[in-house]
């Protein structure tokens, strides 16, 4: 048998090899049925094994579980390169569990599900479709009577919501109350059971009062996001002026400021100004920050070194955003394959970007002095 890299082989008696890398007298194997870390393996002993097939892994259609693949193989992605090395291996799995919070078992067990399959989709959780209950008649009946009568803005009680209830589904043409009816204990039984907080306090207060003055305050804010600087926070502002034409007799329009500052140090990783915003002004501001800003700045007439402006030729490491379309898209996903950590902060959290927000602020208080006003 010819011994080549990625070879997937079998003795024949349940022990089950991946080729990850060979040598002249020995091959770094990885064991496909146990889950440990991979070894060297004397050739002689390989050439006696026999050619093996594993099954193909289902493609991943799922936005969460292709959220967390990528996630997980930018946990691994560091370990990768120095992974027939064990003391390196060792350092780089310590480093990874530290920086994403998680135990050195669980890296490797990522580690492991890679280098069996050498693809990404193995590390997409499995998604478990369990089998709910059908509710009963009755049950149906009390979910709607919440949902119309209780998780509401007018706020009302839950024996005014159970007396609604059997006015509309348990009466006759002539108001009188039906043989057959569920009791209060009941409908309070359901609604205890069935009862979220967070929805309870959303669907009575609104959205933005519970993102305001009910959620719950946790962490430490930016500094739970940038300990280190690395960690780029994007969003963009339509500027307070209004753009004229040559002949300033007719109005463009506002533009669009996209930007990434870092949040740890407040640097700004790069900036485009457009008339556009979504994609388009993304798109402008990706080339922005890997540009080289010397000759970025002398495209303007302004004469700066490196020093003054140290951005250039990379990517953050962990980029932070808002909710916006242009953020959840499938595009600028895509940056994951590139290694790059993408955590899309939930609404109404304008204060978790503050540098970026105040970066904003800076920048139009800064020209707003020079515009002419006629």
């Amino acid at each position: 048998m010819q011994i080549q890299k990625n070879n997937v082989i079998t003795d024949g008696s349940g022990i089950v090899l991946r080729i990850l890398e060979v040598r002249e007298n020995e091959s770094f194997v990885v064991d496909c049925n146990k889950k440990r870390m991979p070894y060297w393996i004397s050739n002689e002993v390989i050439m006696e094994y026999m050619q093996y097939e594993l099954a193909e892994i289902d493609e991943v259609t799922e936005e969460s579980a292709i959220s967390v693949m990528h996630k997980r193989y930018t946990m691994i992605a560091d370990i990768l390169p120095v992974v027939s090395n064990e003391k390196l291996r060792s350092d780089a799995i310590a480093e990874a569990s530290v920086q994403y919070g998680i135990s050195k078992q669980t890296i490797r067990s990522y580690l492991w599900m890679y280098l069996v399959a050498q693809d990404k989709k193995a590390l997409a959780p499995a998604i478990r479709k369990e089998e709910k209950r059908e509710l009963s008649e009755t049950e149906k009946n009390i979910r709607w009577a919440l949902n119309k009568f209780f998780y509401t803005t007018d706020k009302n009680s839950l024996s005014v919501a159970y007396t609604m209830m059997l006015q509309a589904k348990y009466c006759d043409n002539e108001g009188k109350l039906k043989d057959s009816y569920p009791t209060f204990h009941q409908f309070r039984y359901f609604y205890r059971k069935t009862k979220k907080m967070q929805n309870f306090k959303i669907s009575r207060n609104g959205l933005k009062a519970y993102q305001r003055d009910m959620r719950p305050c946790v962490g430490d804010s930016v500094q739970s996001f940038a300990p280190a600087s690395g960690t780029g926070m994007f969003d963009s502002t339509i500027c307070d002026i209004y753009l004229v034409d040559d002949t300033r007799t007719h109005i463009i329009g506002r533009p669009v400021l996209t930007a990434c500052v870092d949040a740890y140090s407040g640097l700004c990783y790069g900036y485009t100004v457009t008339l556009e915003g979504g994609l388009y002004s993304l798109r402008g501001l990706m080339v922005n920050i890997v540009m080289d800003k010397v000759k970025h700045c002398e495209g303007y007439g302004i004469k700066v070194s490196k020093e003054d402006w140290p951005s250039y030729n990379c990517l953050p490491g962990r980029l932070v955003t808002d909710r916006g379309k242009e953020y959840t898209s499938d595009t600028f996903a895509q940056l994951a394959e590139l290694g790059v950590l993408v955590t899309n902060l939930p609404s109404f959290r304008a204060e978790l970007k503050s540098p970026v927000e105040r970066f904003f602020k800076l920048i139009q208080d800064y020209y707003k002095p020079h515009l002419r006003v006629n």
